[in-house]
């Protein structure tokens, strides 16, 4: 029996009855893909396999975006928060010799206006052994001797010591007996450190910006 050749809208082929395997090809969407009579399936097309993965990526990435970000805006400070990240005080409101306790982040600060005899009686130790060396010049800012602003907790457990208590003229801590001298520096008890000083800086003769 001769060889038969069946015509078709896509050109002619040899017919299958005549025991000649061929092969069928099919163009989908501009991509060449070939299958075998019997297999059932086309084949697995590169392109459209890498874009299935992508997409899947894609899909995994953007819906671990939306579970943190919840959690990660739970992170950002308040508004109310941010707004007393810095505070202005008006020195006038402190008498020579006196302090005033501002709230600064949830913390008391002490303003302080020193007079000569404490400021004299800070540079007179500045090479005493302290447990903290620090000297005198170095608690305040250049040609503000008189001006101390310190964070008022102490360094041992967080109270709040208070002025003109211990051996030294300046604070003393009621909870566990830490002595600070009129520059804030630990001189006894069981504090590790001086009183914290904030950041801070003269916007003028009058008035401070802490933070």
């Amino acid at each position: 029996m001769g060889t038969g050749v069946r015509s078709g809208p896509h050109g002619s082929f040899p017919n299958a009855s005549d025991g000649v395997r061929y092969r069928r090809v099919l163009k989908v969407a501009d991509t060449v893909v070939e299958t075998k009579p019997g297999d059932g399936h086309v084949a697995d097309d590169p392109s459209r396999r890498d874009f299935i993965h992508i997409a899947a990526v894609a899909a995994a990435a953007g819906a671990g975006v939306g579970i943190a970000w919840p959690f990660i805006d739970q992170m950002n400070p308040a508004a109310d928060t941010l707004a007393l990240a810095s505070i202005e005080f008006d020195l006038t409101k402190v008498a020579e010799g006196q302090q005033v306790v501002v709230k600064w982040r949830g913390k008391p600060v002490f303003v302080r206006n020193r007079t000569a005899k404490e400021i004299a009686a800070a540079v007179k130790d500045d090479h005493a052994e302290m447990r903290d060396p620090q000297t005198d010049a170095e608690r305040h800012k250049p040609g503000k001797a008189q001006w101390l602003i310190l964070v008022g907790t102490c360094t041992h457990l967080g109270c709040v010591p208070t002025f003109g208590g211990g051996d030294y003229g300046g604070w003393f801590c009621p909870c566990h007996g830490s002595v600070y001298d009129t520059a804030g520096r630990i001189r006894k008890g069981p504090a590790p450190k001086n009183l914290v000083m904030p950041d801070y800086a003269f916007l003028s003769d009058t008035k401070v910006k802490i933070g």
